[in-house]
């Protein structure tokens, strides 16, 4: 947990300082009390004594509750302060992290992971400090300082001190050894929760199309009846502490009154008002170091979970990222240029290579496009040019640099990606058409509905309410699919890059709309380069190159018309598709 300790800042610093401070204050102040408690004890019962002087002790006693009270309360201000503080630099961290992370990274911890331990992690963590900060620093400084104080009090009440502050030690021990491993359990449990929840939410209308709902309920009841379960234990393990603390507490009184008694009672009459103000002050010292231990039960209550939470928060922190990206800004000689040189890719852990051996070159102005069965490799090898993973072997080289060297941010500008399954994020349509605008210049509103335009999606935004204010819902739930690939298709536009890559974006696309499109689309991207992923023989058949992907390998090389006659794997894709007049007059 040390480790995130090191991203405080020194604002945070100068608070904590000052929380030490006012913390040493306040027990400075706490443990003056029982000593003018002594002194109104002494003088009740010295003859002569005036209530002036009762009075005065009585009053600094209060100053001191007082002045207790106010540092309390400053404490918490600057505690609560460094606590959010640093939660919220914490969050940042890992959102910065988890956004530079691959696709290799992301499936590693899961989404859902992802999201507790941004979450729930940082708030286990955040409780902690701003109680530590409070208790955690309070406690052993009056534990000590008050043991400090009477020891020369007596040492029949010292042993027995002595001997309560080790049942609570050993008690708070056990405790530790039986939960400490369970709570490791319970933040796994959280992240299945959430996993479970966020699977629902997501899939609802497939769930109530195939009356899954109970199907849906058990599986929610199962991860949630092991999450309640594990708590419950845990707090049932806790719930001890209390018991225990209040037995030792109330018997330590008990048993400092009836040591008291015994010596008061076998002492001399001169030693006898000595000895009860001793009793009176020893009672509420130990007081003191019990309730300095019961403040570190309370910390030692959380810091297991929070000592979990800070392993799995630096899991995140420390994991290498394996897609680093390079230092290259600068202009290339080549403009919208695509090369893949013998290129082979497989999967982290996986055993065979899922692309062998591809090479192709597509330059500015071109279309290429790839088409093969499901599995062939198609989304693989366009996946590379992103570089949402990086090729096993061989080079990708965009505008003649390897896409290795090139910074994030540099290469992303070149590129205009559709995935395969279009994202909507919460926002209006003209948010998500001009969503992460292109570094080098604003995009316009009228650019933005010239995108909308050439993406065939003028007549359903013109209709929305709102039009291109109109609303998008998370996940573009209130859009059909083929609206969102339109919109997705117009964001990649509205960038108008060097380079359009269409992972199978046309296929929520009826027919006559996707020719439409991909009409409007030539025309309006003839100064760009068009790598398209396609399983109809429909949307690729004018394309300038064709690449054939079977079992990972290129099979076949050329146009539409060349492939027809020297791909034989083509050919039966295409005959699939279409009637062989339809291919001849094609």
């Amino acid at each position: 947990m040390l480790k995130l300790f090191k991203d405080f800042t020194k604002k945070d610093l100068l608070y904590i300082v000052i929380c030490l401070t006012l913390v040493v204050f306040q027990v400075w102040l706490e443990l003056k009390m029982p000593d003018y408690m002594s002194s109104i004890t002494r003088l009740v019962q010295t003859e002569g004594s005036t209530i002036k002087e009762i009075a005065e002790q009585g009053f600094y006693m209060l100053s001191c509750a007082f002045g207790s009270l106010i540092s309390a309360i400053i404490v918490g201000y600057f505690a609560a302060n460094v606590a959010s503080s640093f939660s919220a630099s914490l969050r940042g961290l890992i959102f910065g992290k988890v956004q530079n992370f691959g696709t290799e990274e992301i499936k590693k911890f899961s989404t859902s992971s992802l999201i507790t331990r941004t979450t729930n992690d940082v708030t286990q963590i955040e409780m902690l400090i701003g109680m530590g900060l409070q208790m955690l620093i309070k406690a052993p400084i009056m534990a000590v300082w008050a043991i400090l104080k009477i020891l020369n009090k007596g040492l029949e009440w010292s042993i027995l001190t002595a001997c309560c502050v080790l049942v609570l030690l050993i008690t708070i021990g056990t405790l530790m050894i039986i939960v400490l491993p369970r709570f490791a359990k319970v933040q796994k449990l959280i992240d299945k929760i959430n996993g479970v929840t966020r699977e629902n939410l997501s899939g609802i209308r497939v769930i109530r199309a195939f009356n899954a709902e109970k199907y849906q309920s058990n599986r929610f009841e199962d991860v949630n009846s092991n999450l309640t379960n594990m708590q419950l234990f845990n707090q049932r393990c806790f719930a001890v502490m209390m018991p225990i603390m209040n037995i030792i507490m109330h018997g330590l009184t008990l048993g400092i009154y009836l040591i008291g008694a015994y010596l008061i009672n076998a002492a001399n009459i001169s030693d006898k008002i000595t000895l009860f103000s001793n009793m009176v002050v020893f009672s509420s010292y130990g007081m003191q170091v019990i309730s300095s231990f019961l403040m570190l039960a309370m910390i030692f209550m959380m810091w297991p979970r929070a000592n979990i939470s800070a392993k799995r928060i630096n899991e995140v922190l420390d994991e290498e990222i394996s897609v680093v990206e390079g230092e290259f800004t600068g202009e290339t000689k080549d403009i919208g240029t695509v090369e893949f040189k013998n290129v082979s890719f497989k999967y982290p852990d996986a055993d065979e290579y899922l692309l062998k051996n591809i090479s192709f070159k597509v330059n500015k102005g071109e279309t290429i496009a790839f088409i093969g069965s499901t599995g062939s490799g198609k989304s693989s090898l366009i996946n590379l040019v992103p570089r949402f993973y990086d090729a096993t072997d061989g080079e990708v080289l965009v505008d003649g640099v390897n896409v290795k060297e090139y910074s994030a941010e540099a290469l992303n500008n070149k590129l205009g990606y559709i995935p395969q399954k279009a994202v909507m994020f919460t926002g209006t349509v003209k948010s998500n058409v001009s969503y992460g605008e292109n570094a080098k210049k604003e995009i316009t509103d009228k650019e933005i509905k010239q995108a909308i335009k050439v993406a065939q999606g003028t007549d359903f935004v013109e209709k929305m309410e709102g039009k291109y204010d109109a609303h998008i819902a998370r996940g573009g739930t209130n859009v059909s699919g083929g609206q969102k690939q339109r919109l997705a298709i117009a964001r990649a536009i509205a960038r108008n890059p060097e380079i359009y890559i269409f992972d199978d974006s046309f296929s929520a696309l009826d027919y006559k709309t996707d020719a439409t499109l991909r009409k409007e689309l030539k025309k309006y991207t003839k100064d760009a380069t068009n790598m398209i992923v396609a399983q109809r023989i429909g949307t690729i058949i004018n394309a300038d190159k064709i690449i054939v992907l079977d079992n990972g390998e290129c099979v076949g090389q050329g146009t539409h018309k060349e492939l027809l006659k020297s791909c034989d794997v083509y050919k039966e894709i295409a005959l699939s598709q279409l009637s062989k007049e339809e291919l001849e007059n094609a």
